[in-house]
């Protein structure tokens, strides 16, 4: 749990530290913050093969930075990080549960057919989200300057992620009322 808890607190923090590190430490040791982000990850390695390919693109990445003492591959963490949630999501449209059904079954709910169909809509909305986000920041990374992309990363694509989850919550409650569920 205090692992999980770290990685989320590093990927969210990831950006705005390579944004004030950018100038002043060398990127072969701001890579040191990606071999953590990696490190805590090592948790779930035994759960999902979508994390074991996140792990080790982030220490391709690491690598990379230390080889070549540029920023950029520090750059592309969160072009991985949307690339592997893609893969988890739009893996788990091919399998009977979705992934949005898998999380809310997490609470032990049981659910009707029509409440799934629902769920494996959400799952789509979700991948979308990730193709966009994940080519916003690559975009980023590649032609906008180091504010830009931390600002991106680090503040836009997490309040278009909260608009997102918002948004899916109003729809969410007004199916439920529709649907009875």
């Amino acid at each position: 749990m205090r692992m999980s808890v770290l990685a989320a607190a590093i990927t969210l923090l990831y950006p705005l530290a390579i944004w004030f590190g950018h100038g002043r430490i060398e990127p072969r040791w701001l890579a040191g913050l990606l071999l953590l982000a990696a490190i805590s990850r090592l948790p779930a390695l035994k759960l999902s093969g979508v994390a074991r390919w996140s792990v080790a693109g982030a220490l391709l990445l690491v690598a990379a930075a230390i080889w070549s003492n540029l920023l950029l591959p520090l750059k592309l963490y969160p072009v991985l990080v949307n690339a592997a949630l893609l893969a988890g999501f739009a893996y788990s449209l091919g399998t009977p549960m979705s992934a949005v059904e898998r999380m809310a079954r997490l609470r032990g709910e049981d659910f009707p057919p029509v409440a799934q169909a629902y769920m494996r809509k959400v799952t789509q909305v979700w991948c979308g989200f990730f193709v966009v986000n994940g080519a916003l920041a690559l975009g980023t990374a590649l032609w906008a300057p180091e504010a830009v992309w931390s600002l991106y990363t680090g503040v836009i694509s997490y309040a278009l992620m909260a608009l997102l989850f918002g948004a899916e919550y109003l729809v969410r409650l007004r199916f439920k009322r529709l649907h009875n569920v």
